[in-house]
């Protein structure tokens, strides 16, 4: 796979985000680098725009990012880079560029509950603007050590048939890390209480067996996957309804309201992210001249 490019901040979440990339790296032997992004010179004027506080920020940043690497222990090649940008988001997208990165990883915002995603700024800005896959770690990801691996790859599938570029990239990435592959769509029923529920729950199960049988013969010859329907009240009752690793990661697929080869975080995706307790990566909808 391509690299891995870690957005490190000194904090919690940075550490999150350098430990699943590390260990996402470790896994596929992909090349790990790790970027801290500074205000370019067109910042806020809040800001100081005197060469000494400037000089003061780079070496500070250089020195969190001597730290971070020596926190991975030689556990796989890491290159430490700063870069500045107009947000921090922004540096990390022109950064994957530069890299030739295939995933951005970063942490949930601060104030995330251990094992649980917060979408932070950084994040929201991610996936509005990447055009490469970004894969956001939950709080507490740094608990996981880097030589766990992925030992399993879940491909949540959307409501209707089709995601055969997130059927891809869940293929390569399984095959690239060695992991147990998963494909999950989920039946829900989000009505007021006392509504009969049951042919509605009958019609869901239903067509989410659909989605999941032609999920199943997209895959390429020799690939083989578990298949589930994830059944429950809501989409957070049915993703609390299934079993995780710790060390899995969830691929989805971004909104069909995101423009071409960018990301947009749907209404279910963002559902599901508000309970899982692993990582989630957000896959772009289309991948160089393929259509929606």
């Amino acid at each position: 796979m391509n690299g891995v490019l870690v957005g490190y901040t000194a904090t919690p979440a940075g550490a999150d985000a350098l430990a699943l990339g590390a260990r996402l790296a470790h896994a596929t032997g992909a090349r790990l680098d790790m970027v801290l992004v500074l205000p370019s010179d067109d910042r806020s004027v809040i800001t100081p725009t005197d060469p000494g506080y400037d000089r003061h920020l780079r070496h500070t940043a250089e020195g969190w990012l001597r730290e971070a690497v020596e926190s991975l222990r030689d556990a796989v090649p890491t290159r430490a880079h700063i870069r500045y940008g107009e947000s921090f988001a922004a540096g990390l997208v022109a950064a994957a560029a530069e890299f030739d990165a295939g995933v951005i990883v970063v942490g949930a915002g601060n104030g995330g509950l251990r094992g649980r995603h917060r979408v932070g700024t950084v994040a929201s800005e991610l996936l509005h603007s990447a055009d490469v896959t970004v894969l956001l770690a939950p709080a507490g990801a740094h608990d996981i050590p880097v030589d766990a691996g992925i030992p399993r790859i879940t491909a949540a599938l959307g409501t209707r048939p089709g995601g055969d570029v997130l059927i891809e990239e869940a293929v390569a990435l399984a095959a690239a890390a060695r992991a147990d592959l998963r494909l999950v769509s989920l039946a829900t029923i989000d009505l007021p209480a006392g509504v009969d529920t049951g042919v509605i729950r009958l019609t869901g199960v239903t067509h989410a067996d659909a989605v999941l049988a032609q999920a199943r013969a997209a895959l390429p010859a020799g690939v083989e996957a578990e298949a589930i329907v994830g059944t429950g009240e809501s989409v957070e009752d049915a993703v609390q309804h299934l079993d995780w690793t710790p060390a899995e990661i969830v691929m989805v697929g971004s909104s069909r309201l995101a423009q071409p080869r960018r990301l947009f975080l749907g209404s279910t995706a963002a559902k599901m992210l508000h309970v899982l307790p692993v990582p989630m990566a957000v896959v772009p909808r289309t991948r160089g001249g393929q259509g929606a």
